[in-house]
């Protein structure tokens, strides 16, 4: 550290700052909480929100460089600082114009450095507000920049990049390279998810159309055409042999057995349960007409369901064993339970001249 005795201004400046700490936390606290709850009420997902005081430290270093272009403390427009991160480039933009309606904006000093390049370079991209409370008060910086961004700028102060040493011409070609690749990550992680969530809406009109068979068999297709509750009819079948209570629970760690059977789209699922509700009804009526088993889950259809399957196209023991080993994990006890419902099944129509 200088042992260089600071310049009047500078020290006047500085007492200011200390006199001032309590409201500048007080501003930390109120915009960071604004801030947060909004973005949380408006369904707004962001990786962060970080905020910080400047430390009398780096004020005293700012103002070694250039204190002079400062008259009053509150000229200082960085005192305060907040950031958020956002995962895709769009929510950037999202989340400005959420902060443009609960904050007053000094466009005078705020920036855009994401449209400060120029066509042959590539770098620092983030998009700098300076704000104001609506009640009035000191001004605070907000940055707003994706994940990819944050961590472009990590790596830049890590390394110096924005340092008083001049980065020889052969590595700062480098660091542009590096930036372009992760500037085109930002942008093409931006695109998939609008492919994503426009390929999601197309699969969603398809099965509310009916169109099952342009449907492939997916988690997401899965999900959807759960809303035509595919099931219901043969759940309630079902619970009627003991007016039993059906419960809530996930019918996707079945979509690995489904894939097996060779169904390749919701048009094959809709034929899997036309094919066999009636033999799976059958076999649930065998099974728990001789218990008193009063709740079941609402996965039941599709568990009977798969059973009548494998039993259909003789998958045995085995298939039923390998069934239960993927619904409920590996264990010995698959295979009673596989020889139980071979026994319970045998006399069933759907089973005669077939062989276990």
């Amino acid at each position: 550290m200088s042992n260089v005795k600071p310049d009047p201004h500078d020290e006047e400046l500085l007492q200011q700052y200390r006199q001032l700490l309590p409201t500048l936390e007080k501003l930390s606290d109120d915009a960071y909480d604004l801030l947060s709850h909004t973005l949380r009420d408006q369904g707004i997902y962001v990786t962060a929100i970080e905020r910080r005081i400047k430390t009398e430290k780096s004020l005293a270093r700012k103002l070694a460089l250039k204190g002079t272009k400062y008259k009053r403390i509150d000229d200082i427009t960085d005192l305060v600082g907040l950031r958020v991160i956002t995962v895709y480039t769009d929510e950037v933009d999202k989340v400005a114009v959420i902060v443009k309606n609960i904050f007053d904006i000094d466009w005078q000093e705020s920036v855009d450095k994401r449209k400060l390049h120029d066509l042959n370079s590539f770098g620092y991209n983030s998009l700098h507000y300076i704000c104001r409370l609506k009640t009035g008060g000191l001004r605070f910086e907000l940055q707003m920049r994706t994940a990819l961004q944050h961590v472009w700028s990590t790596i830049m102060h890590d390394t110096g990049y924005k340092g008083d040493v001049k980065i020889p011409r052969e590595y700062l070609r480098q660091f542009n390279r590096l930036a372009g690749m992760m500037e085109l990550l930002d942008d093409e992680f931006s695109r998939l998810r609008f492919v994503l969530t426009d390929y999601r809406r197309h699969t969603l009109a398809l099965v509310k159309s009916g169109h099952l068979d342009d449907v492939p068999l997916s988690p997401d297709s899965l999900h959807n055409y759960l809303d035509l509750k595919p099931f219901d009819r043969l759940n309630r079948r079902i619970a009627s042999v003991n007016q039993a209570e059906i419960i809530p629970v996930s019918v996707m760690p079945y979509l690995p057995v489904l894939e097996s059977f060779g169904l390749e789209t919701l048009g094959d699922m809709q034929r899997f349960i036309d094919d066999n509700s009636d033999d799976a009804y059958q076999l649930a009526l065998a099974q728990l007409a001789i218990t008193d088993l009063d709740i079941l889950s609402s996965n039941t259809a599709l568990q009977y369901l798969c059973m009548v399957y494998v039993l259909k196209h003789d998958g045995g023991r085995e298939g039923l064993k390998s069934l239960y080993d993927i619904i409920n994990g590996e264990s010995d006890a698959n295979g009673m339970l596989a020889d139980m419902i071979i026994k319970q099944a045998e006399t069933l129509p759907f089973m005669q001249g077939r062989r276990s």
